[in-house]
């Protein structure tokens, strides 16, 4: 008597979410944003080590993500040339990410999954990082327009 072979088993489907269950991770990735915003409008991060100790300028260049907290601040206190002098590409890119997030909000919130290709989360990471390190150095040559 031959064994006539079996289809694997499927794994049980898991019920589905509710509409607070979909919100959690974007309601806790706004809420942290905002904390972090509050907290860098009442910490200056102009103040030399009031964020502690950074490598890179401990290594002699400025860095892009102390930029980015110091155009923070000055977009609390509406100062956008500021800002724009602190970090250019955080402030360039202040809208993308802002509607990124409203978009994932709005898509957990009706139970929609957008479906990116891998190959274009792919490009556009390679994009970024590589607009980010073009960034930092021509930040960082003497007489930069970009430097802060």
């Amino acid at each position: 008597m031959t064994q006539q072979p079996t289809a694997p088993a499927l794994a049980p489907e898991s019920p589905p979410q509710t509409r607070g269950q979909r919100l959690v991770a974007p309601l806790v990735t706004i809420g942290a944003l905002g904390a972090t915003t509050v907290a860098l409008h009442f910490r200056d991060p102009h103040a030399q080590g009031s964020w502690g100790f950074c490598p890179s300028a401990a290594m002699g260049f400025w860095c892009p993500g102390c930029g980015g907290l110091r155009a923070v601040n000055d977009l609390t206190h509406a100062q956008l040339v500021d800002a724009a002098s602190s970090n250019l590409a955080f402030i360039v890119a202040l809208p993308f990410l802002v509607a990124g997030l409203a978009l994932w909000t709005v898509d957990r919130w009706r139970g929609h999954q957008r479906q990116i290709p891998m190959r274009v989360v792919s490009r556009v990471a390679v994009t970024v990082i590589a607009l980010m390190a073009v960034f930092t150095i021509l930040r960082n040559l003497s007489g930069s327009w970009l430097a802060p």
